[in-house]
């Protein structure tokens, strides 16, 4: 299943259900709710959340891969959260500048 984000303001992001119940999750939304709302007044706190939840990730593969630089391993690592996170964090920014929600399940 997948979840699509939406608003006036930019295109759809859309994610696998998993991955977007993880940006619910970390946003401070229920996850299990299968549609809702950010409010433009809710969008301030969702990016700055957002941005501290890219920036520890960031941070956690910068740690992982100085630990893993003496190991061999085939290419091809997966995509990681803050690679998931940025799209929906640019529809929250063009959302904001221009006064939109931005909606999901709807």
């Amino acid at each position: 299943m997948l979840i699509i984000f939406k608003s006036p303001a930019s295109g759809d992001v859309i994610m696998f259900e998993k991955n977007g119940k993880e940006m619910l999750s970390v946003l401070g939304k229920d996850p299990a709710d299968a549609k809702g709302i950010f409010t433009v007044e809710q969008l301030p706190a969702a990016i700055a959340t957002l941005k501290d939840a890219i920036a520890a990730d960031k941070a956690r593969q910068a740690e992982k891969a100085d630990t893993d630089e003496t190991e061999a391993k085939p290419g091809g690592g997966g995509v990681s959260f803050f690679q998931r996170a940025v799209p929906l964090l640019e529809i929250l920014e063009r959302s904001l500048k221009d006064k939109q929600p931005v909606t999901w399940g709807v």
